[in-house]
């Protein structure tokens, strides 16, 4: 009997599993969204969709057998991953990062800097950078790579699991070069492409 206590302990603590999965789909959204933010691009309007012309009294029907049906069978809703991007810590990131990023935009354009596969920022041929320019080019990467490793703690640290750190500095790498203005650099298979 007590061979089948055991046993029967547990098969019931390996039935309970409790799944924490790293949300992909919705960091790829945060990503674009901080993204967009810093470098203040408007998304893109979308064409409204004309609605089809269905009589009032249609509309209605419609309207009363669906609220009848949701009360005999409740509708079933899969709950959509959600990260969290606000806090204190994170704002402020966006915010410097922001600023900084008008001065950054004209370095990105005369191709002085560029994204490294890893997201974060490079001077690509320091030669190539006027004197004058150096190190503040350098100063500004340095800023911007930091800031960028403590936003991704930030939104882990945010959302519970500071283990996703790593994960969300991986999706922000991609957005970045995703989100790369036309005539910018970025690093792909270990050489620098143009936008």
């Amino acid at each position: 009997m007590r061979k089948i206590s055991v046993l029967g302990a547990l098969l019931l603590t390996a039935c309970v599993t409790i799944n924490i999965y790293f949300p992909a789909a919705a960091a790829e959204k945060a990503a674009d969204e901080i993204i967009k933010d810093i470098q203040s691009i408007t998304p893109e309007k979308s064409i409204p969709k004309p609605k089809a012309s269905l009589m009032d009294w249609q509309m209605t029907a419609f309207h009363l057998i669906d609220n009848a049906i949701n009360v005999v069978i409740p509708p079933a809703q899969a709950g959509e991953a959600d990260l969290a991007i606000d806090s204190p810590e994170i704002r402020q990131l966006r915010a410097t990062m922001e600023s900084r990023f008008a001065i950054l935009q004209g370095f990105y354009s005369a191709g002085f800097i560029g994204i490294q596969a890893d997201g974060f920022l490079a001077v690509r041929d320091a030669a190539s950078v006027p004197l004058k320019d150096r190190n503040q080019v350098n100063k500004l990467v340095a800023a911007e790579n930091a800031d960028r490793q403590n936003l991704y703690q930030a939104i882990a640290n945010a959302n519970g699991h500071p283990e996703w750190a790593a994960q969300i500095k991986s999706t922000f790498a991609a957005r970045w070069v995703s989100n790369a203005q036309k005539g910018w650099w970025y690093q792909s298979s270990g050489s620098w492409k143009q936008k």
